[in-house]
């Protein structure tokens, strides 16, 4: 374009103005302002007329300052509320200038962003969106409700990871199992077997726990625990079953602890307090179970009493109880230690090689002397049916001698030699020591009433792994406190892991320490019956077994409530994000937030648990709900890597898809291994969970839906940095010969697709359908061949329709099928809009572009496409630069991440520019730009550009006025064809008069000058013109001022949005490979839509390759993962 330079005035000195000649651009008198709230030509001449350079130096520090303080000048009227979004910018209530005395005093602040002012609203400053971000709040509605409930105190300290993952990952994965089924596992399945157990487990979880640091490091941590976590990052489907299955874990396991909590009591520290006590031993197993049953029943209501009540109480004893943990361990290595120098005395009392119980008999002797007397002992009464030495008495025990073996040999024994393999039994198979000599065989139906230490349950390898895997459960409970800690998206990884690593080498040692120190029958005896009813365990530690069972006691204790906190929280915010209708009820609680009725369906459940009453029956059944939350996360992980969907950028860097696959598979492998049936069935529960939400859609679901879902659902959801990559409608221009004109268009959809996601290429031809059918096929031939020569993936669709408007309006409407529609429009810019003699071309582009917004859709404008890189270019080192000035969604930031996917522009560095205003702080922008872009996962440069200056150029308004100028004119050539042929269709129906009325009109007044041009006219015009100005190079800047201020403010301020942008886009941004920006939206006054081509063009003046990205209103860019 050419245009007439004045240049602006720098240190008092004028510059010379160069004046430019094109056939589009005519100089004539301006039009005034159409709105009529322009200042009238002579007010603004008296105030600036006669005025020098010198004056203006001294008395105006802008151009809107005039010497004389009677004028009257423009200023805007605005509202001074700030809008929604806090950013405190004035907002006009009109686009046009109210000239009132009344507004003297007012100023527009946002004159440096008058481009973007009319979306203001839904499309906020970035400052403003940044301080926003800067002051959030990472607490779910439910867990900000609890937040606020237990903040009565005061501020609430936000923990480290030692505090807040690392001490409650250790007090949940350590605990009943460690000190109730450890040893007698270790006796059951040796050495080697139950270091396999351990490591398998252990495998299991750290590998679960790799694929939970990578979601915690994909985005911030909402608070709410594991289920928020996985929910927000994976989908509804996902979270669902995550969560309900994890929710039935936590239910269980409080069942599991408040079981474990009995056993201790009953058997180890008031055997005495139970209520169902077994006359004959065959009757024992069924008095201990029934005795769970009553006492596990009332401990539950206790407990959920006391949750209910003083649920803040149960958190503060949190460090109490794993105190007790910690304590309880640390006497069990103490005692390890002693054993070297002295072990301790606890014999086991042998009958040949069968163990024996003690708790009837003293000593481990048939007769004794007693004062010169042989008698006989408690031990023969049991055998015999007398005491006399002629009594009848079991073959077995007249056959064999009563020896003691002590119980706890001592680490260097070398009774680690005999515990290395296993000895597995059926139910009822006794309890012996092989290398003791034995004669005679057993007889079972008598055996069950003589006081042996037998297999209570059959024993196996497989059922060991079920009974052991909740052990190593509780991974979770560090994400569980995510909106407690200062920086989750560090602590959840180093603390999980951490803490894995550190019970994984205590388990380890504990398998091996125990198999070395304890001999092999007690270490098979389960409770302890041959060392009189102590805690295997507990023999061993220092110093006094009281520790490791008064320790364990207050371990399962606060466990137990841990879960009935824990899991009602789980089930009110799963009931919350309504993924489950039927659930929604036990969404409601106190006034306080406190989930009351989920409280109660929690404790049912675990009265289902507590009525199994055994431990080792309720263990397998918890295994397999964990197994299945963490084969879920893992199958998750996975599946978003080698989908590679853009949200998925975890910055946890030992992440890799591979781990999360094995960790699936060994997930999996332990549920079948554990137990097949019951894995059966909590795979079907978890299935229904997941294909219920999937059936019921995502209507009235508060998470977006899953990445894998998106293309596949009945209704398209809407595009965010939460879904897959956008989903492309190319729209493409053919030539006359129906060949591709932009080829590069395509090249760059490759780039920017990868082959992931849904691409339709379209193009319309203008004509009808019967008659263009030819045309269609042989354009759809030539597009798919540049498809395939670009290596784009995708449909073609080529529409034949009566306009080209229309025709892309359908496309953008009716292109895709079903969950298979774009969400995004790519289309090159109209570069020879300017030369067409038909206006239509750049109207169709502004309609694409309303179109777009009106249909929630995105928009991309690649300008200068021809001279985008190729597939088989390698772009070097550079930069891909980002001038985020509005925020209109997410697109702006997700494009270069996705561009820097391909090796084209593999090499390439990400900057980002914003624009700070003269109210920002530009330091804490930056700063909070960069946490944002941490939060985001992206590896960027951050820049803040001040644009401070408000003052308005002559430039500028020397740019708006040959703008409206070349504009006023192309709608009086555009009238004057309309004329001609009217006059032509006047003069064959002979009618004279309305051709002279349409003269007159021709040669009406000054106010609005419609004048009948020809191509004569129109360089005659141009020549007169040239004649006036040979003589004056430059005009004087306040001779112009009348001129200036007839033109039409609104597109002044805009024209200067455009001009200081584009200096400050060009001055940074010139050598980088790629500039990205955003899209003014057109004006909703359809009167200044050539204009708006004018504003981009100079926004875009210097720049080669440009993508202009404007959002389709619905996106969401998200700091969470």
């Amino acid at each position: 374009m050419g245009e007439r330079f004045v240049v602006v005035p720098v240190d008092g000195q004028v510059g010379v103005a160069g004046l430019g000649e094109h056939s589009d651009a005519v100089v004539s008198d301006p039009a005034p302002d159409p709105s009529g709230s322009g200042s009238s030509s002579s007010s603004g001449g008296g105030g600036g007329g006669g005025s020098t350079v010198e004056e203006k130096e001294a008395g105006e520090d802008s151009v809107f300052e005039p010497q004389d303080p009677n004028v009257v000048v423009p200023i805007l009227e605005y509202n001074r509320e700030p809008n929604k979004y806090g950013d405190g910018v004035p907002k006009e209530n009109s686009p046009f200038i109210n000239n009132t005395d009344n507004d003297k005093g007012n100023s527009y602040d946002g004159t440096n962003m008058a481009l973007f002012e009319e979306e203001m609203d839904s499309n906020p400053m970035v400052s403003s969106l940044l301080n926003k971000l800067a002051n959030y709040t990472n607490l779910t509605q439910g867990a900000q409700e609890h937040e606020e409930a237990e903040e009565d105190e005061g501020p609430k300290k936000k923990m480290g990871t030692f505090m807040g993952v690392y001490l409650p990952c250790l007090q949940n994965i350590l605990g009943v199992i460690l000190f109730l089924r450890l040893t007698w596992i270790v006796g059951t399945a040796g050495i080697l077997e139950s270091l396999a157990i351990v490591c398998l487990c252990c495998s299991c979880t750290m590998l679960t726990a790799i694929s939970m640091s990578a979601i915690a490091t994909n985005g911030v941590v909402p608070a709410g625990g594991s289920y928020y976590m996985i929910s927000r990052s994976l989908g509804p489907e996902f979270g669902g079953a995550v969560g309900l299955c994890f929710y039935l874990g936590t239910t269980f396991a409080g069942s599991m602890y408040i079981l474990g909590t009995i056993e201790i009591l009953l058997t180890y520290i008031v055997p005495k307090a139970a209520i169902f006590v077994a006359e004959k031993k065959e009757d024992e197993a069924d008095a201990l179970l029934n005795n769970m049953r009553v006492y596990g029943t009332c401990c539950l209501a206790l407990m959920a009493v006391v949750v209910f009540v003083g649920v803040k109480y149960v958190n503060k004893l949190a460090l109490v109880f794993l105190a007790c943990v910690i304590l309880s361990i640390l006497s069990i290595y103490a005692g390890v230690i002693k054993t070297i120098f002295e072990p301790p005395d606890f014999p086991v009392c042998m009958l040949g090689n069968r163990t024996l119980q003690n708790q009837n008999f003293d000593s481990c002797l048939k007769t004794e002397i007693i004062d010169n007397l042989t008698v006989t002992t408690k031990l023969w009464k049991l055998f015999c049916d007398g005491p006399e030495f002629n009594a009848t008495c079991d073959e077995y025990f007249t056959k064999n001698n009563a020896t003691n073996v002590q119980g706890i040999p001592g680490l260097t024994s070398g009774v680690i030699s005999e515990n290395m393999w296993s000895v597995y039994g059926p139910l009822g198979m006794l309890v012996e020591d092989q290398k003791l000599p034995s004669i005679g065989g057993s007889d079972p139906a008598q055996d069950i009433y003589l006081p042996y230490v037998v297999n209570d349950i059959t024993t196996f390898f497989t059922l060991l792994v079920g009974i052991y895997f909740p052990s190593v459960t509780g991974i979770m409970a560090g994400s569980n406190r995510s909106g407690d800690l200062r920086d989750a998206q560090k602590s959840i990884p180093i603390g999980t892991i951490l803490a894995i690593a550190t019970t994984s080498f205590i388990y380890v040692t504990c398998v091996v320490l125990f198999g070395a120190c304890i001999e092999g029958v007690l270490l098979r005896d389960k409770f302890g019956d041959s060392v009189k009813g102590n805690l295997v365990i507990g023999t061993l530690s220092w110093p006094s077994p009281w520790v490791i069972v008064i320790g364990s006691f207050f371990s399962c204790c606060g466990a137990g409530l841990q879960s009935l906190t824990g899991a009602p929280r789980l089930l009110q915010a799963i009931a919350r994000d309504g993924i489950v209708p039927f659930l929604q009820v036990f969404g409601h609680g106190k006034a306080n937030g406190e989930p009351t009725w989920a409280l109660l369906l929690t404790a049912g459940i675990c009265e289902i648990g507590i009525l199994i009453a055994s431990l080792d029956a309720v263990a397998p059944i918890l295994s397999m709900f964990f197994l299945m939350c963490y084969l879920f996360v893992n199958l998750a992980c996975a599946v978003q890597t080698l989908l590679r969907t853009p949200n998925w950028r975890p910055r946890f860097k030992y992440y890799h898809w591979a781990l999360s696959f094995l960790g699936m598979s060994l997930c999996l492998a332990l549920m079948f291994i554990s137990s097949w049936y019951y894995a059966i069935v909590a795979m079907v529960i978890a299935g229904c969970i997941y294909k219920y939400i999937e059936y019921r859609g995502y209507k009235d679901i508060k998470i977006s839906p899953s990445p894998c879902k998106v293309i596949l659902s009945d209704s398209p959801s809407p595009f965010s940095l939460d879904v897959p990559r956008p989903q492309l409608l190319v729209l493409l221009d053919l030539d006359s010969d129906q060949v591709v004109k932009h080829p590069r268009l395509l090249s760059l959809t490759t780039q920017l697709k990868a082959g992931k996601g849904l691409t339709i290429v379209g193009n319309v031809i203008e004509g009808t359908f019967l008659t263009k059918d030819a045309e269609a096929k042989t354009a759809e031939q030539n597009i798919k061949s540049s498809m395939s020569a670009e290596r784009t993936k995708g449909f073609c669709h080529v529409v034949v329709s009566s306009n080209i408007r229309d025709g892309f309006s359908h496309l953008i409407q009716s292109a895709g099928l079903g969950g298979m529609k774009h969400n995004t429009v790519l289309m090159a810019w109209p570069g020879t809009w300017r030369q067409s003699n038909d206006p239509q071309s750049w109207k169709n582009f502004i309609e694409m572009v309303r179109e777009t917004t009106a249909a929630h859709q995105a928009l991309l404008v690649a300008k200068n496409v021809d001279s985008f890189p190729t597939n088989l270019d390698r772009l070097g080192e550079g930069t891909i630069d980002v001038w985020w000035v509005v925020h209109d969604g997410g697109l702006l930031m997700l494009l270069p991440f996705l561009l820097r996917q391909h090796k084209v522009w593999r090499k390439c560095k990400m900057r980002i520019f914003t624009v700070a205003q003269m109210d920002d702080n530009s330091i804490q922008m930056k700063k909070d730009l960069q946490m944002f872009l941490y939060h985001l996962r992206l590896d960027a440069e951050v820049e803040v550009v001040e644009m401070h200056d408000n003052d308005i150029s002559a430039f500028t308004y020397e740019k708006t006025l040959v703008m409206e100028q070349r504009s006023q004119m192309l709608k009086q050539m555009q009238l004057s064809r309309t004329e001609r042929e009217r006059e032509a269709q006047l003069i064959h129906d002979r009618n004279t008069a309305s051709h002279a009325a349409i003269n007159d009109k021709a040669e009406s007044g000054p106010d609005r000058v419609h004048m009948t041009w020809t191509k004569d006219k129109l360089f005659t015009e141009r020549n007169r013109n040239r004649e006036c100005n040979a003589n004056v190079a430059v005009r004087d800047l306040f001779n112009m001022k009348p001129e200036w201020e007839s033109l039409n403010q609104s597109n002044v301020r805009r024209m200067h949005t455009a001009v200081k942008l584009n200096e400050v886009v060009v001055n940074k941004s010139q050598g980088a490979h790629l500039v990205l920006l955003n899209m003014p939206g057109p004006p909703k006054n359809r009167g200044g839509d050539e204009n708006y081509m004018e504003f981009l063009e100079v926004l875009l003046e210097g720049l080669n390759r440009v993508l202009l990205v404007r959002g389709g209103g619905r996106e969401v860019i998200t700091i969470y993962s």
